[in-house]
């Protein structure tokens, strides 16, 4: 068999494929598959080499994601980024407009002269994988998050939602000590709480237990509009009952450009 039948073979092989693949011979680009060109809305490889160049010049430098620079000028990238720990194989690329994607990358040299790079899209999983919940990082009495796990991470959470273009929502949620005077004796009706508010917002975001008788809710949106929706849609579980087990109060604020969490949260607090 012919090195061109091989690769034409690859080539039917590698277009059935959700990923976004590219083979390469000697470290330079020779395939990429059906995936690859319509997320650059090109129709081959050369039209991708010709308009965007070099294939790790489509990654995005962001600091927490790899990227050109991270690469030493002898080395070859797939080499470098495959000396990274997995979790931390994932390079940012933007469509034709400009909208920005996250991927996993997997790279096979298992045949002499030739990688094969997959890039896998975790843009809908990133929070995710960043906020990986365990039972160690739960505030033991009530399920939420806990404080300090929260303060480890959140500046990981502010990157995130630079990365994906949203912005960060925060709602403070108080429960009322005088109409729930033995809350913090009752674990249950505590966990119980806790447990119907996270079954009413989404599995990204962030309900954390900071003080005694106080959750903060820490969210990504679109926009403002988008943030409002999230809090009306709380304030009318709490009118009607719906959050079960003890009676609480929100307040809620929406970054401004290139706000922290840390002013949010200043912010939410003077809401009370």
């Amino acid at each position: 068999m012919t090195e061109e039948t091989s690769l034409a073979l690859v080539q039917t092989i590698i277009n059935s494929e959700k990923d976004l693949i590219v083979v390469f011979k000697g470290g330079q680009p020779i395939l990429s598959n059906s995936a690859f060109n319509a997320f650059f809305s090109v129709s081959s490889l050369k039209e991708y080499t010709r308009g965007f160049g070099e294939v790790i010049d489509s990654f995005v430098p962001h600091p927490s994601y790899f990227h050109k620079e991270k690469v030493a000028e002898d080395e070859n990238w797939l080499d470098a980024i495959m000396k990274l720990e997995e979790i931390d194989r994932i390079v940012s690329m933007m469509t034709p407009n400009f909208e920005p994607c996250a991927f996993s990358v997997r790279v096979d040299s298992s045949v002499e002269d030739y990688q094969i790079a997959a890039f896998t899209d975790i843009t809908r999983d990133l929070i995710k994988r960043i906020m990986t919940e365990n039972n160690t990082d739960l505030d033991q009495e009530s399920g939420a998050y806990d404080k300090k796990y929260f303060m480890q991470v959140y500046k990981t959470y502010e990157d995130a939602a630079v990365f994906n273009e949203k912005i960060i929502g925060v709602i403070l949620a108080t429960i009322n000590e005088d109409d729930n005077p033995d809350f913090s004796h009752d674990e249950k009706a505590l966990k119980d709480f806790v447990e119907h508010f996270k079954n009413n917002i989404r599995h990204d975001d962030m309900l954390v237990r900071w003080e005694e008788n106080k959750f903060l809710l820490v969210y990504l949106v679109d926009n403002e509009k988008s943030a409002k929706q999230v809090l009306n849609k709380l304030l009318h579980l709490v009118k009607n009952g719906m959050i079960k087990s003890l009676e609480c109060k929100l307040s809620s604020v929406v970054q401004k450009e290139k706000e922290s969490i840390d002013s949010l949260i200043r912010r939410v607090q003077l809401e009370e």
